[in-house]
């Protein structure tokens, strides 16, 4: 008998999934492994995760109303601290990114084994054969408004900082997420860093950029795999040609070279796959040496689904928020860059597991339509909680049996979340001739002094 699926859609799970991590013992943890010389407070950690995570959730017009709302309890999301505002700017402004950077890490990995690999479902056969499928890639954070006294002389753009993200590509999750609060650090350098946080044996897909013999260097240091974009820049020796065929329409050869001159780095041995059509050309790279592991053909299928983290970026700026940062103390910076990780990750097994409520692949539903609906149904969900509990205290012997996920607010349809397909008309976005000049934060003349007191 097929199995029966619901009409309807869980909207409680994101806020289920935040209770049942965020807890004390897991802020402790990550408090106790970071920690240096900083001090528990009133504006403890777990306090500073559930305000950050109501902020991405509420999005306030600005940190003072939010305040207002967390001192007087008048929004549930936000923890009751009675606490000065100025005592939550000193809490962010001392404590480091390293923290939440911690819990997002334990989060992640907890969510991790509740999140079957739902996502991109045309490739679970190449998936199953490694650990996980990563796309890496990074991306600048929004300007910051010239309201600082060190900016109102500065010309140029001003950005806060960077992040570098690791896409989960079956599991639809940012699987590590790097914060750097100079906006000009090398993409390439973090890139390095980050591959010690994944599985070994994990696919890794990248753009032209690490299309270089360091990078596969490094990812055979770490017994990982890549399929990146070939970067012209790098010669290719050819060894052997491996296969041609007629693939598509077009011709697909595969060979395999070495690559890189061996002067900075040892020569990589690495199969280089391209299909011609005409003037149309796609060239991939891979260290992937054996043909029956990956074939050509899925190395280049795979290679489009790298577009999948530039939607995470989207997701993270405009539908969380992260567009607009609320300070410019780098680390305030970073525990909203974190915070919005944590939802995320959250929102995006709400989303797989609702999508397996209706029988649809999770790239059905829309983010942007979806996570509003949760955003509020959180709110009621947490303010009936609150009643209840207000209710049962006035009330010992009285034992009310109220469904809330029976409520209209707790659930919606599939039409009302659905993606609607673009057509061929497109809208582009207008460039601003101000994104060619932008400057980090550190490289304003006095900002390193300025992060320095912060940080």
């Amino acid at each position: 008998m097929a199995r029966r699926v619901s009409a309807d859609i869980d909207l409680l799970r994101l806020v289920d999934l935040l209770q049942e991590h965020i807890t004390a013992a897991l802020c402790q943890t990550a408090f106790r492994r970071v920690r240096r010389t900083e001090r528990q407070r009133r504006w403890t950690l777990q306090a500073l995760v559930q305000f950050w995570t109501a902020v991405v959730l509420r999005a306030p017009k600005a940190l003072s109303q939010a305040l207002a709302d967390s001192r007087e309890g008048r929004d549930p999301l936000f923890p009751r601290i009675e606490a000065s505002p100025e005592a939550f700017f000193q809490r962010c402004r001392d404590l480091r990114p390293a923290f939440f950077a911690e819990v997002f890490r334990q989060f992640t990995a907890r969510v991790l084994d509740a999140a079957p690999p739902r996502y991109a479902a045309d490739i679970a056969a190449v998936r199953d054969r490694f650990a996980a499928i990563v796309v890496l890639d990074g991306s600048r954070l929004a300007a910051i408004a010239h309201r600082l006294k060190l900016l109102w002389d500065e010309r140029a753009v001003v950005l806060p900082g960077c992040v570098l993200g690791a896409y989960d590509l079956g599991r639809g999750l940012c699987r590590v997420l790097h914060f750097d609060a100079d906006a000009a650090s090398s993409e390439f350098t973090r890139a390095r860093a980050v591959l010690t946080d994944l599985p070994r044996n994990a696919l890794i897909l990248g753009d032209r950029l690490y299309g270089t013999a360091a990078f596969f260097a490094a990812l055979h240091a770490h017994d990982c795999w890549g399929v990146v974009r070939r970067n012209r820049p790098l010669g290719l020796h050819t060894l052997q040609r491996l296969s041609k065929r007629r693939h598509d329409g077009g011709c697909l050869d595969d060979w395999l070279v070495r690559a890189g001159s061996g002067a900075a780095v040892p020569a990589q041995t690495l199969r280089h796959i391209r299909w011609q059509r005409g003037g149309t050309r796609y060239e991939v790279l891979t260290n992937v040496l054996s043909p029956t592991r990956l074939a050509a053909a899925e190395a280049l299928a795979l290679y489009p689904y790298r577009w999948s983290v530039e939607r995470m970026f989207f997701d993270l700026k405009e539908v969380l928020n992260l567009n607009r940062l609320y300070a410019a103390n780098p680390n305030a910076v970073a525990m909203q860059v974190f915070a919005a990780a944590i939802v995320y990750n959250a929102f995006r097994v709400a989303q797989s597991e609702a999508a397996a409520q209706v029988g649809r692949p999770p790239e059905d539903i829309s983010p942007a339509k979806f996570f509003p609906k949760i955003a509020v149904a959180s709110f009621l969900y947490l303010y009936a909680q609150d009643w209840e509990q207000h209710w049962r205290r006035h009330h010992p012997h009285g034992h009310p049996l109220i469904r809330w996920r029976r409520h209209p607010w707790a659930r919606t349809a599939l039409p009302l979340v659905e993606v609607e397909h673009r057509d061929e008309a497109r809208r582009h976005r207008r460039f601003c001739p101000a994104r060619r000049q932008w400057k980090s934060l550190r490289r304003v003349r006095g900002g390193r002094r300025f992060l320095a007191k912060l940080s």
